[in-house]
């Protein structure tokens, strides 16, 4: 299958997704709690069912790393030089809260880097897009707009995006080399697609995520021509070590 018709089918399949949740998201649901502590409702397994039954149909031989499955061996996972990851929801938490501002994540990755990726945020009607091959896009009801990232100098006034459930200490004073700030609160991986289409300048994340809660949005950002690094600059990589955690990341449109 090539890229252009393996990004619809998967936009596709987040729709699906996003269908089997908002049923559970419109009434009272029961919240459970992980081992590590955070939260997974009857929607998180619902998307998750859904989303792996259509990638086992698309890709049959492309293993699926997801949130809910993540108890997959570094020793199996190491072998992979191209998955599925899977977040069914990014953002349980604004779930929860019923703000809309969650996604289901769908990410390729090919040799530790994100290819492909769709970011759909069913309760807002609106998704993201892209594949290394084809580019960066919006969708929004029957509207689709492609993304490229115009750079910015790091002057004036900078739009930072930043977590509504996570604020993180080292934040501020990463944020006293800029000159004058504004914060744009946002939920899940919605924040990597602002800088994908400017309405935010940065996106530094100084706090703890896991690979699946960035994969699909990275690729968006990345592909529309926004810098995903780590703080010292490095790329941002996946499936490169034992560990699910990412490190501290900037996603950012400016340039010195």
């Amino acid at each position: 299958m090539n890229q252009t018709d393996l990004l619809e089918e998967v936009l596709h399949l987040s729709r699906q997704a996003g269908e089997a949740i908002m049923p559970i998201y419109a009434k009272d649901f029961a919240v459970e709690y992980k081992a590590d502590e955070s939260p997974v409702t009857d929607a998180d397994i619902a998307a998750h069912k859904v989303i792996v039954a259509g990638l086992q149909a698309l890709t049959p031989k492309t293993p699926i790393l997801s949130e809910e499955s993540a108890h997959i061996p570094w020793a199996t996972r190491q072998t992979w030089d191209e998955y599925w990851l899977v977040d069914p929801i990014d953002g349980t938490k604004e779930f929860i809260k019923k703000n809309g501002e969650f996604t289901v994540n769908i990410a390729l990755i090919k040799a530790g880097k994100p290819i492909l990726g769709v970011v759909h945020a069913p309760a807002l009607n609106v998704s993201y897009l892209a594949a290394d091959a084809i580019g960066a896009f919006r969708e929004c009801g029957e509207a689709r707009i492609e993304l490229k990232v115009t750079k910015k100098t790091n002057t004036g006034k900078i739009n930072v995006v930043g977590s509504r459930s996570h604020p993180s200490p080292d934040l501020a004073a990463y944020l006293e080399q800029f000159d004058d700030v504004e914060m744009v609160p946002k939920g899940s991986s919605l924040k990597l697609c602002l800088v994908a289409e400017g309405s935010a300048d940065i996106y530094p994340r100084l706090g703890p995520t896991s690979e699946w809660d960035t994969g699909a949005g990275h690729a968006v950002a990345e592909i529309a021509g926004a810098t995903v690094t780590k703080v010292d600059g490095s790329p941002l990589t996946y499936n490169q070590k034992d560990s699910y955690l990412n490190p501290y990341f900037i996603v950012s449109r400016l340039v010195d």
